[in-house]
């Protein structure tokens, strides 16, 4: 692994961080405008074609919590770089595949890069004044909007005009620019853990995060009452239940659950699964309320070129409120933020009920709730910080990013159900009602409004890097961020 910086520039340090965040992001937002083509693409059935998302879901929710272990025992710059290179191969892989079964293998390895954004945010602990920690978290977290948001447009306009390979060499890239920058300006961190993986802990969490996250996705197809998804559901519960009887008794577990089960670390995980439920749900509805027919009365009858035009503001406005989060978090704390954020999100979906007949009103709503996301999620790594010491940032804040995909995962299978369940005939095609999306949005207010009431347990606390005494049972103070 070559030398790191031996003088950590906090600008760069940021910017660095931040775009390989966004870049992680652009990753899983690209292959959105080729999913209706890709079995003509890859010669499969539509169920076969689904694989090259699914694999990148289960890859990305098993790599994330195991490379934040990595990362906090062996090196958590080296994770990151090793995160980027398999973006890269993974984009690579893609790029030359004209097939299922390569495809699949490339996003597979792509989704093995998740990790980047919990990295890059105890990269920040580890390396950055305590003045600059509140603000650059804040916009590392904000990244993965921002990549999600800027990336639908692009992705659109390159299927449209250029070959869809090009999708994902532009994905490797961006990934390519990521890791030189990272190798020159990024430090490595000496807070580490060090011991013995705990490869057991690192099975069995991946046996049933897969059969769970398997279940959720394709249960719609499979069918919800169909002895493999309710299998491997059954499957999920026993297996969780003995890995979290063995990570209670292993003396180097994978996830320490004795500081996860603190009430600061519990209810804000909880709290994450409630957001990111709530923020997937605008990303289902508002695209297909752009791109219905008008014929339908309530659809909008727009390109998924000017979808994704219309979408892209919503990136920009997670960014530029991570660093209102970060001020609200310094003077009222991280627990205040998180709830304001919330309530935002619950009035943008409110308002999205009303206001959902023009193509300026989506802007808005779509504007309103990435505002609250920017305020969550800038407001999360803070509140997980200030209860676990230095040397397990990198594990819980992947977890914490874990439980944030869990919440998009459950909120994609919900909207799926109702989305089908809720239907008219046009021309002989059953398409989503408008009551459907109504529905939907109702749950997605009410999932933020939950998320605010569970962060309404959390113990009040100083931010993370404000020097504090030994962190009590229940994580209510914070100990020193920032560690040379």
């Amino acid at each position: 692994m070559p030398a790191s910086p031996a003088s950590p520039r906090p600008n760069a340090v940021v910017a660095v961080l931040a775009l390989a965040g966004i870049v992680v992001a652009l990753m899983q937002t690209l292959v959105i405008p080729i999913i209706p083509e890709l079995p003509k693409l890859l010669d499969a059935s539509a169920s076969d074609a689904a694989w090259a998302v699914t694999a990148t879901l289960l890859a990305s929710a098993v790599a994330t919590p195991v490379v934040g272990r990595l990362g906090d025992m062996f090196g958590k710059r080296r994770m990151l770089l090793l995160s980027l290179v398999l973006l890269i191969a993974g984009s690579a892989v893609c790029g030359l595949s004209d097939a299922l079964v390569p495809m699949v293998v490339g996003r597979a390895l792509q989704g093995l890069s998740a990790a980047v954004i919990p990295l890059g945010i105890s990269i920040m602990r580890d390396e950055l004044p305590v003045e600059r920690l509140a603000g650059a978290t804040a916009v590392m977290s904000a990244s993965l909007g921002v990549g999600g948001a800027l990336g639908l447009p692009a992705a659109a306009l390159i299927a449209d005009k250029l070959d869809w390979h090009m999708l994902f060499w532009l994905s490797g890239t961006l990934g390519a620019v990521s890791l030189v920058l990272v190798l020159t300006l990024v430090p490595e961190s000496a807070v580490r853990t060090g011991g013995r993986f705990d490869l057991l802990g690192g099975i069995g969490m991946a046996a049933g995060l897969a059969s769970l996250l398997l279940a959720i996705s394709k249960g719609g197809d499979w069918g919800w009452t169909s002895g493999t998804t309710l299998g491997l559901f059954a499957a999920a519960v026993v297996i969780l239940l003995v890995w979290g009887w063995w990570e209670l008794h292993t003396p180097e577990p994978l996830v320490d659950l004795r500081t996860t089960a603190r009430r600061q670390v519990l209810f804000t995980n909880l709290a994450s699964v409630a957001i990111g439920f709530s923020m997937f749900a605008m990303s289902l509805v508002l695209p297909q309320l752009l791109q219905l027919p008008e014929a339908t009365g309530y659809g909008l009858g727009r390109s998924l070129l000017t979808t994704g035009l219309v979408m892209a503001p919503s990136g920009l406005v997670m960014m530029a409120f991570a660093p209102v989060s970060a001020k609200v978090s310094k003077s009222r704390g991280p627990k205040v933020t998180l709830m304001i954020g919330a309530l935002i999100v619950a009035a943008g979906y409110g308002l999205n009920i009303v206001l959902m007949a023009e193509v300026w009103h989506l802007v808005l709503v779509s504007c309103v709730i990435s505002a609250g996301i920017g305020f969550a999620y800038g407001a999360m790594p803070s509140l997980i910080m200030g209860a676990v010491p230095p040397s397990e940032t990198a594990a819980a804040n992947s977890l914490n990013t874990l439980m944030r995909s869990l919440g998009t995962s459950v909120a994609s299978a919900i909207a799926g159900v109702i989305l089908a369940q809720m239907t008219i005939d046009l021309g002989g095609f059953a398409l989503p009602s408008e009551n459907a999306f109504k529905v939907v949005m109702a749950i997605g207010a009410g999932a933020a409004l939950l998320a605010t009431a569970l962060a309404s347990f959390i113990p009040r606390h100083r931010p993370a890097g404000t020097p504090a005494g030994p962190v009590p049972a229940d994580g209510a103070a914070s100990e020193p961020a920032s560690v040379r």
